[in-house]
């Protein structure tokens, strides 16, 4: 069994998004995203710092200081992109005009719940940033993660453990080893990487999980790990 790079992952929910779609990536892993969505599929990402038909990140030599996204990494700004005041931009975000959001995680629950701006720990240091917004105001939320902690532990739980971000938000899970949706009679798996059974992701994530990888919405091949 061979784990998906991060890379791989990030390439993995850019196929899932549509044409047409608005769309948020978070801080951390979700900005990998940008620098997979096929060039031919029109998408419009936005950046809570007030960026809309951001691109994908410049080639070495051509960043701009003054042109970076929420995670202060340079990015480029497409043909018709446009810049606004921070505050219109989360009037966006918690106004429903977003289609997607793409959000890092610590846990995501069975019922959908999301936990991903502090770990509880007394040293830890919180960072928010607009996740709550992004999770109650955009239409669909991706979870992109590894699925296990350093320790071996599921990062998907039967109840969130840290502080919650907000509840029953999350739709698709993707992780390191498998695709899952949240859906109201449990979490679904879509796709699971070559090379593991779906008994050992069961065993892996600790809790009942239902198999649809041999009955997929769409015709689109499972995860591999070349994509």
């Amino acid at each position: 069994m061979q784990r998906l790079t991060r890379d791989q992952i990030a390439a993995r929910v850019a196929r899932d998004i549509p044409e047409g779609a608005y769309v948020n990536l978070g801080i951390g892993l979700p900005t990998l995203v940008g620098a997979h969505l096929p060039p031919d599929r029109e998408i419009f990402l936005h950046s809570e710092n007030g960026l809309l038909g951001m691109g994908p990140p410049p080639a070495p030599g051509d960043e701009d200081e003054d042109l970076i996204n929420a995670g202060k990494q340079p990015v480029t700004l497409l043909a018709g992109g446009s810049y606004f005041h921070h505050a219109d931009s989360f009037a966006m975000m918690r106004g429903g005009h977003l289609d997607i959001c793409v959000l890092g995680a610590f846990q995501v629950s069975v019922q959908g719940d999301l936990a991903n701006w502090h770990t509880g720990a007394p040293d830890a240091i919180p960072a928010v940033g607009g996740a709550m917004d992004l999770a109650i105001g955009a239409k669909r939320v991706f979870v992109m993660m590894e699925h296990q902690t350093r320790d071996g532990a599921s990062k998907i739980v039967e109840h969130c453990t840290y502080p919650l971000t907000s509840l029953a938000c999350v739709s698709r899970i993707y992780t390191d080893l498998a695709v899952l949706d949240v859906t109201p009679a449990g979490l679904v798996v879509r796709d699971i990487v070559d090379g593991l059974s779906f008994a050992e992701l069961e065993h892996i994530t600790g809790l009942a999980l239902t198999d649809a990888t041999q009955a997929r919405a769409d015709d689109r091949p499972p995860i591999t790990r070349h994509v």
